[in-house]
């Protein structure tokens, strides 16, 4: 093992000694480690919910509510379990959650994601093959499902994924190839 692998492998391992620690204080109540744990992630929160398609007004406004939920269960919070991914997870089923509202008000709104400013022929394909998608993923079996999401979606490593979902990360890795599989039969008609 090279030593840079070897230096960036300690200072995950340091982070992840950080984060539990800090998961730990913030249980207890400790505003100040609330304050580290804001800090340290708000900026990677707020790329990721814009990265999804969220506008910065509505992804902010998410930040706020997945924090303030952080907060509010901190009572609940488990210092051996990822509290990041935690955040996420939150965050991200916030915005599901959003999308879903707004598309009942507005059908279009939900396929902004698929347009991509193109021909109207493309945009078509797109939201076709975006409504396939989520069709799939309905059906997928919720545990499947979970993980795809942690792991695609919010773009959690296996190992991060396992933690959160506290099962093993074989387990993790099975069921991304079988997501990706059924995904890839799902979509065959769009990828041809």
């Amino acid at each position: 093992m090279s030593l840079l692998i070897l230096i960036q492998l300690a200072l995950h391992m340091e982070d992840d000694l950080r984060d539990r620690e800090l998961a730990a204080r913030i249980q207890q109540g400790d505003k100040d480690a609330f304050r580290i744990f804001f800090t340290r992630y708000q900026a990677s929160l707020l790329s990721f919910l814009m990265s999804k398609g969220t506008s910065r007004g509505d992804a902010e406004d998410l930040l706020q509510t997945a924090f303030l939920i952080i907060w509010e269960k901190r009572g609940e919070i488990r210092p051996d379990r990822s509290l990041r991914s935690f955040l996420f997870t939150i965050a991200y089923n916030r915005m599901l959650n959003m999308f879903r509202d707004r598309k009942g008000q507005d059908p279009e709104y939900a396929y902004q994601l698929a347009g991509s400013g193109g021909n109207p022929e493309e945009e078509t394909c797109n939201r076709q093959a975006l409504e396939t998608m989520q069709k799939a993923l309905e059906v997928m079996p919720e545990k499947r499902r979970g993980v795809f999401e942690l792991c695609y979606l919010q773009g959690l490593t296996h190992k991060e994924a396992a933690q959160a979902l506290n099962v093993a990360q074989k387990t993790v890795e099975n069921h991304m190839a079988l997501a990706l599989k059924e995904l890839r039969a799902a979509l065959k008609h769009f990828m041809s």
